[in-house]
C-alpha cells in the first residue's frame, strides 16, 4: 500500500512540474501545433483521433449482403433524426433550467413540441417502422436515456405510458436501450462509419 501511495505522489508531482513548463503555440497555414519545452529540449505535443477498425463483412448469401444494405440505409435515414433529437434536447435542458415556475416549464414544453411536430412531423410519418424502432436506439446512444425516460421526465409519467402503449402496438418499445456491444454492434459500426464520412 505504501509503494502505491508512493507512486500517486510521485505522478502528481511529475505532471505539476510538466503544467509549470513553458508551453508554445506555433501556427502555420490555419494549422495549430502545440509544443512543450523542457529542460531546453521543445517536445510536440499532439492528439491523435480515435481510429475504429472492424472487421472485413463476409456474406453467406445473397440475402444477408441485402438485409446489411437495408440496414445501412434505414440506419441512415433514423441518424439524422437522432442528432436532431440531441441537439434539441441540450437546448430544451439548458433553457428548462433557466425556467422557475412549473407553469413556465409545462407552457415551454409544449411550445418546443408544437415546433418540433411542425418541422418534422410529415418526414418522421414517412419513417418505416423498422426506422422508428432505429430511431429510438439512437436516440438512446446520443442522449444516454431512452425515449420513455426522456417523455417521462419532459411530459410525466401518464404521457409516457400513453406514448409506450401506442409504440407496443405497433412493436416498438420507447424503453429499448442501445447496446453498442451486443444486439445494436452494427448499427453502432454503421453510426461511427457515417461520422467518418465513410458511408
Amino acid at each position: 500500500m505504501k509503494s502505491f501511495i508512493s507512486f500517486i505522489l510521485l505522478s502528481i508531482a511529475a505532471f505539476g512540474g510538466l503544467m509549470a513548463q513553458d508551453t508554445i503555440r506555433y501556427e502555420r497555414n490555419n494549422t495549430v501545433v502545440y509544443g512543450l519545452i523542457l529542460d531546453g529540449d521543445t517536445l510536440l505535443l499532439s492528439s491523435i483521433e480515435e481510429v475504429y477498425i472492424f472487421p472485413r463483412r463476409r456474406f453467406s448469401s445473397d440475402w444477408e449482403y441485402r438485409k446489411y444494405q437495408r440496414l445501412i440505409r434505414n440506419v441512415k435515414k433514423a441518424y439524422p433524426y437522432a442528432k436532431m433529437a440531441k441537439q434539441k434536447y441540450d437546448e430544451v435542458e439548458e433553457h428548462f433550467l433557466t425556467l422557475k415556475s412549473e407553469k413556465s416549464r409545462k407552457v415551454y414544453i409544449k411550445q418546443v413540441e408544437k415546433e418540433i411536430m411542425n418541422q418534422y412531423e410529415d418526414e418522421l410519418k414517412k419513417l418505416t417502422i423498422t426506422q422508428g424502432r432505429i430511431l429510438i436506439k439512437l436516440i438512446d446512444r446520443e442522449i444516454g436515456e431512452t425515449s420513455y425516460d426522456l417523455l417521462k421526465d419532459l411530459k410525466g409519467s401518464f404521457s409516457a405510458f400513453f406514448w409506450q402503449t401506442i409504440a407496443r402496438i405497433f412493436g416498438s418499445n420507447l424503453k429499448s436501450n442501445f447496446d453498442a456491444e451486443g444486439e445494436d454492434r452494427l448499427i453502432n459500426e454503421i453510426v461511427i462509419l457515417i461520422e467518418r464520412g465513410v458511408l
